[in-house]
């Protein structure tokens, strides 16, 4: 499995747990995304983006080749950088700072791109250092997520859920019908790890990242 790290431009927190998430992971940067680069330890192989955000001359990273996009585009920087990681051989994602920042709709965007490379076969996993997030993937087997004891954790819903069942938690679930109006997953508390299955739909489980 060939994994690549993305950095997006929300903010992050250098954890010892996020350097580990990505540490031996091959790295594209996006815009600003490049300004975690050095706190986490990675050498970018590429650097993308219309350049609106960053704070970094492109100069500073004489070593990282650049593919520069115009400003007026219909994708996001984070959706090139993740292309051209496709087109390099990626088979798992780990997105960086793609949960927080000034503008929600960003953080909103890269749950929608995590959503739809999940579904294409690719794992994918979102890291900031002090949340993570997993697409859930309907229709297979229960998958069990490295939670911590006392971790929060939700079920963030983008359709009707169907047969969700949720295990090692303080509120566990059995194959229950969940419509996307309603708020019953939000703010559970894991016991250590958390098993999640689900029938049908499209969710992220979105959780605290604590260390034991």
């Amino acid at each position: 499995m060939t994994r690549f790290v993305i950095l997006l431009s929300g903010p992050i927190d250098p954890t010892q747990d996020l350097r580990a998430a990505a540490a031996g992971c091959r790295c594209i940067a996006a815009d600003a995304g490049i300004d975690h680069a050095s706190a986490l330890g990675l050498s970018p192989e590429l650097w993308v983006g219309d350049f609106d955000s960053t704070t970094r001359p492109r100069e500073a990273y004489p070593h990282v080749p650049v593919e520069t996009f115009p400003t007026d585009k219909d994708r996001t920087d984070g959706e090139i950088a993740i292309e051209a990681a496709i087109g390099r051989g990626a088979s798992a994602l780990l997105l960086v700072g793609a949960l927080r920042g000034p503008r929600s709709d960003h953080a909103f965007s890269n749950l929608i791109l995590a959503l739809r490379y999940a579904a294409r076969g690719l794992d994918v996993e979102l890291f900031d250092g002090q949340e993570r997030g997993w697409p859930l993937a309907a229709g297979n087997p229960a998958r069990t997520f490295p939670l911590s004891s006392g971790a929060q954790f939700s079920i963030l819903k983008f359709t009707d859920l169907a047969g969700l069942t949720i295990r090692g938690a303080r509120y566990p679930l059995d194959s229950v019908e969940v419509p996307f109006h309603s708020i019953l997953t939000q703010s559970n508390e894991a016991l250590g790890p958390v098993e999640v299955a689900l029938g049908a739909g499209t969710a992220i489980l979105l959780a605290e990242a604590r260390s034991e």
